[in-house]
C-alpha cells in the first residue's frame, strides 16, 4: 500500500517505515509544530490592561453599591436610623481613625484570625494525610470530620468559655474547631483525586513513605488542598467573629465582632455598618493578597495559566 504526499503528489509507502521515507522538511515541520504546542508565550501585561481588567471592575461595582445605597436613603426607603447614609458611616470611620482605634480594632481580629488559621493548618494537614492514607483511620474519623464541618462553629463558643475562660485561648479553640475539619477534608479530597499512576511511578522511583507523601502525594493533591485552605480560612474568620460577638471582656480587647455588638447595644447603625464593611474588607483582602496568588501559582505550575 502507498499513500500520496499532499505537497508533491508522489507516492510513498505506508506502514512502520513510512515515517522514515518522509522528506526531511516534513519531519522538521512536524517538530516545529510540536514545539509550538509546548511553547508558552511570556509577556509583561501592560499597566493599563491590569487597571482596566482587574482594578476598574471592582471599583465600579463598589461605586454602584454606594450610589444605590445613597439613592435608597434619599428616597426614604426606610427610616434613617435603620439605614444610615454612606456619609454617616464614613464619619464613624473617620472618628475612629482620629482617635487611633480603627487600625487597632482591625489588627486585634486579624492577628487572632491569622494565628488561629496557622494553628489549624498545622493540625489539619497531618490529620488530613492520616485520614486519606490509612483506611482504618478514615473509617473511624472520616464521618466525624464531615459532621464537625457541618456543625456551626458558634455552637462551640459556650463550652469553650466554660472550659478555658474569657481569654484568647478560648478564641483559638473556637477557630480550630471550625477550621481544622475543613482543611483536613480538603486535603483528603485532593489525595483521593491523585491518579494511581502517579503513586505507582513514585514507588518505582523509590518515593515511598514520607518521601512519597512529600514529593508525590502533596504536589498532586495541591488543588484540593488549596480549596480546603480557602474554606478553612473562611471558617476561621466566621468562627472568630461569632466568638467576638457573643463574648465580651476587657481582657480580650476590642475586635471587629465586639465592635459590631457594641453598635447593636448602643443602637449605633453607622457603627454597625462600619463593622460589617470592615469584616467584609478583611475577608476580601486576605483572599486577594494570599489565596489568589497561590491559585495563580498552582495554575501556572500545571500549565493552565499563561505567565504574564
Amino acid at each position: 500500500m502507498a499513500s500520496t504526499d499532499i505537497t508533491s503528489g508522489r507516492k510513498r509507502p505506508d506502514g512502520p517505515d513510512g515515517l522514515a521515507d518522509a522528506r526531511p522538511d516534513d519531519l522538521a515541520g512536524l517538530e516545529a509544530g510540536l514545539d509550538a504546542l509546548d511553547a508558552v508565550q511570556i509577556r509583561r501585561t501592560p499597566v493599563g490592561e491590569v487597571l482596566r481588567n482587574k482594578v476598574l471592575p471592582p471599583v465600579v461595582a463598589v461605586a454602584l453599591v454606594l450610589v444605590v445605597w445613597e439613592l435608597l436613603v434619599r428616597a426614604e426607603f426606610t427610616e434613617v436610623h435603620k439605614l444610615p447614609p454612606p456619609s454617616a458611616v464614613w464619619d464613624s470611620a473617620r472618628d475612629m481613625w482620629l482617635k487611633g482605634t480603627l487600625l487597632e480594632v482591625v489588627w486585634t481580629s486579624v492577628s487572632r484570625g491569622l494565628l488561629g488559621f496557622l494553628l489549624a493548618v498545622a493540625i489539619g494537614t497531618p490529620l488530613g494525610l492520616l485520614v486519606a492514607r490509612v483506611k482504618l483511620v478514615r473509617a473511624a474519623i472520616g464521618p466525624i470530620l464531615a459532621g464537625l464541618q457541618s456543625l456551626p462553629s458558634v455552637a462551640w463558643v459556650a463550652p469553650a468559655v466554660i472550659w478555658l475562660g474569657l481569654n484568647d485561648q478560648m478564641m483559638f479553640a473556637v477557630i480550630l474547631l471550625g477550621a481544622v475539619p475543613s482543611i483536613a477534608n480538603g486535603l483528603v479530597s485532593g489525595v483521593d483525586q491523585v491518579p494511581p499512576l502517579f503513586l505507582r511511578a513514585g514507588r518505582t522511583l523509590g518515593a515511598t513513605g514520607v518521601r512519597g507523601t512529600w514529593h508525590i502525594v502533596l504536589p498532586a493533591a495541591l488543588p484540593g488542598y488549596l480549596a480546603g485552605l480557602k474554606q478553612g480560612w473562611a471558617f476561621s474568620w466566621r468562627s472568630l467573629m461569632a466568638a467576638e460577638i457573643i463574648v465580651s471582656s476587657p481582657d480580650l480587647g476590642l475586635g471587629l465582632g465586639q465592635l459590631l455588638e457594641n453598635g447593636r447595644s448602643n443602637f449605633d447603625m453607622p457603627g454597625i455598618f462600619l463593622s460589617i464593611l470592615l469584616i467584609l474588607f478583611v475577608g476580601i483582602a486576605i483572599d486577594l493578597l494570599i489565596f489568589s496568588p497561590l491559585e495563580r501559582w498552582v495554575l501556572r505550575s500545571r500549565g493552565l495559566l499563561v505567565k504574564n
